[in-house]
């Protein structure tokens, strides 16, 4: 199991996240592309700054969406969504390159993530872009029940899934995760996050929002870099996956 995190989504003057801290214990870096967050200079530095720790790092492209941190929809045309796909794949995949560090994987960020798990059509058109432009990178894609749906389709493309769940998020009855606007929806609590994590570790599962358990086979846990327990609980996972100590003592 390894532990990933959303990274780089400084803009400018912003600082947001807690990157610099974070990153010694993580595995992989989903690092943003200048369209819901970062700047060239952000991107280089986190590139950067993950070289320097030994951590893998992946694009995170999403809706150019500044205002709205990509969490908003956006109704694009599918030679729109490509081009912007791609656009921001290649950028970091050349700042990767100008740092002697490889573009490992691809990890859809916010509305484009969550769309991509709803919208077959467009779930498609990322992996035909992939195909074309990053044929040889896994996709990241939710960890939900139906998961061989997804699989098939990525194999008519050539295409590589990793898996991937949340321990700071609620989840509903589909498997998939509950609305920001619903209360409840995100985890603030350590021992929540804590307990959540552990579920997923050790017995692929988790409990819904409403107390249901429901299978969830992930290959890599999800921290949000700009949530308030960032450091705390990346380095709760740190101690439960690399350490192997249980959260409850």
């Amino acid at each position: 199991m390894k532990i990933n995190c959303d990274m780089g989504e400084s803009f400018g003057n912003w600082k947001i996240g807690h990157d610099s801290e974070v990153m010694p214990y993580i595995d992989m870096a989903n690092i943003a592309c200048g369209m819901h967050a970062s700047d060239p200079t952000v991107m280089l530095n986190t590139v950067r700054l993950a070289k320097q720790h030994g951590v893998t790092i992946g694009a995170h492209p999403g809706y150019a969406d500044l205002q709205g941190f990509g969490r908003r929809n956006m109704a694009l045309s599918s030679d729109e969504l490509t081009a912007l796909f791609i656009y921001q794949i290649g950028a970091l995949k050349l700042i990767c390159a100008s740092e002697g560090v490889p573009l490992s994987y691809v990890k859809p960020h916010g509305a484009l993530y969550n769309t991509m798990m709803k919208d077959d059509e467009l779930f498609e058109t990322l992996l035909k872009a992939m195909k074309s432009a990053a044929p040889e990178l896994p996709l990241v894609v939710m960890a939900v029940p139906n998961h061989q749906q997804y699989q098939a389709t990525a194999e008519k493309y050539g295409i590589t899934l990793w898996f991937e769940a949340f321990v700071d998020r609620a989840y509903g009855e589909d498997g998939r995760l509950v609305p920001r606007s619903v209360p409840g929806s995100a985890y603030a609590d350590l021992d929540t996050i804590g307990a959540q994590a552990q579920s997923l570790i050790e017995h692929q599962q988790v409990t819904t929002l409403s107390g249901t358990v429901i299978p969830v086979r992930a290959d890599t846990l999800c921290i949000h870099g700009d949530g308030p327990q960032a450091l705390p609980t990346a380095k709760l996972l740190d101690s439960l996956i690399h350490q192997g100590q249980a959260v409850c003592k």
